[in-house]
This record gives C-alpha cells, sequence and structure tokens, in this order.
C-alpha cells in the first residue's frame, strides 16, 4: 500500500525528519591542518571563537578527527591478514613527545664488574667455554654439572693414592676415604664460593645504602 506524501500525517513522517543528517566526509578550512601520523595527531591552527560554545568545540573536533581519518586511508598503506583482518601501518612518528617517567639510574657495578673492569676481563657469551676436549675418550664434557671434568675419579673403580692423604686420613679416624676427600672438598668449594657471593652482595646492598 502507497503513502502519498501530501496526505499523510505528521506521526508518518516523523521518525525520517527525526534522522540527523550526515555531515561531509570532506573538511576545508581556511588554514590546512598538520599531521603526525606517526602518533594519529592532527593539528588545527584555526582559531575558535572568543567563547566558543560546546557545540562549535565539538564540530571543531569533529572536523579533525575526520581530516585525520582521511589522511589516513589516503596515505598509509593498508594490507590484510588472514587471522588479524585488514592492518594499517603507520609511518613513523614526527613529533617528539615527553617521557612519563624519568630515565632510570645507571645500574650499579658489582664487585665482579669492577673487578673485571680493572683487570681488563672480558665478558663471554652465555654458554662459551662450558665444554673442555677430553683427549682421553676423544669427546667433548661440560667443565662443571652432571659428567663434569670438575668431578674427574669420583667415578673410577680404581684411584691413585697420595701416602700423605692417605696418612691424613687415617688420622681422622672418622672413616674418610681419598675418594671422599676429593668430593667433600669439591663440596666445599661451592660453598666458599657461595658464601663470598653472599657477602658481595650483602656489601653492594650496603654501599648503595650509604649513597
Amino acid at each position: 500500500m502507497a503513502i502519498n506524501p501530501e496526505e499523510a500525517g505528521p506521526s508518518s513522517l516523523s521518525n525520517e525528519d527525526s534522522k540527523p543528517d550526515r555531515l561531509p566526509i570532506t573538511v576545508t578550512k581556511p588554514i590546512p591542518y598538520t599531521f603526525d601520523l606517526g602518533n594519529l595527531l592532527c593539528s588545527d591552527a584555526n582559531p575558535l571563537p572568543p567563547s566558543p560554545t560546546d557545540a562549535q568545540i565539538a564540530s571543531a573536533a569533529r572536523d579533525c578527527a575526520q581530516a585525520l581519518i582521511n589522511q589516513l586511508l589516503t596515505t598509509c598503506p593498508i594490507t590484510s591478514h588472514p587471522t588479524d583482518g585488514v592492518l594499517l601501518t603507520l609511518p613513523p612518528p614526527t613529533t617528539p613527545l615527553p617521557r612519563e617517567k624519568p630515565l632510570p639510574a645507571a645500574k650499579q657495578a658489582t664487585t665482579w664488574e669492577r673487578f673485571a673492569k680493572k683487570k681488563g676481563i672480558k665478558d663471554r657469551k652465555r654458554g662459551e667455554g662450558k665444554m673442555v676436549y677430553e683427549e682421553a675418550t676423544g669427546e667433548w664434557v661440560p667443565k662443571w654439572g652432571y659428567k663434569g671434568r670438575n668431578k674427574d675419579g669420583e667415578g673410577e673403580w680404581i684411584v691413585e693414592v697420595d701416602e700423605k692423604v692417605e696418612r691424613e686420613a687415617e688420622a681422622k679416624g672418622d672413616g674418610s676415604t681419598v675418594r671422599g676427600e676429593g668430593r667433600r672438598e669439591r663440596k666445599e668449594k661451592v660453598r666458599r664460593n657461595e658464601r663470598k657471593q653472599r657477602a658481595n652482595e650483602r656489601g653492594e646492598r650496603k654501599a648503595g645504602g650509604l649513597k
């Protein structure tokens, strides 16, 4: 059933009259906008009235946003990704922005770093020098840890005995053996290194607290 607009009452056209008009997508200003697309920034140098109303401010903001979108869609490359969808690649920013927080303080050198700098010791890459060539077996073995070179002799069923060490072990009378002494020496060396490390850390914390 067709309705004649002339015969239709006000109520039949109220929905159409209530729809707002679409604003133009082309924005023209006396002073052209400047853009920093990397920061999604649109700068408007056009002055506002002396006492702008909320509607005037909203209109100026809308024009800036429309101009920024137009600039992005016409100058930035647009690609399509099967999982991420449509992507728009921004150029590098051109406007330097201030930092939110101050620059972090320089990290204080550790005791080892100060010692290495004084002696001219250079840092090695992670994992470098962990393996050593075993001529007896013709294989590369780790220096420390599981099957490490520092455990040589602990798993042998025959151990060369030093008479002086053997006499000292017998004098203790606690059932210690040459094989066990080697293991205890290695464990004690590890504990000494750990104690030195903890002492160095305490010293660094105290030095930092004094500053």
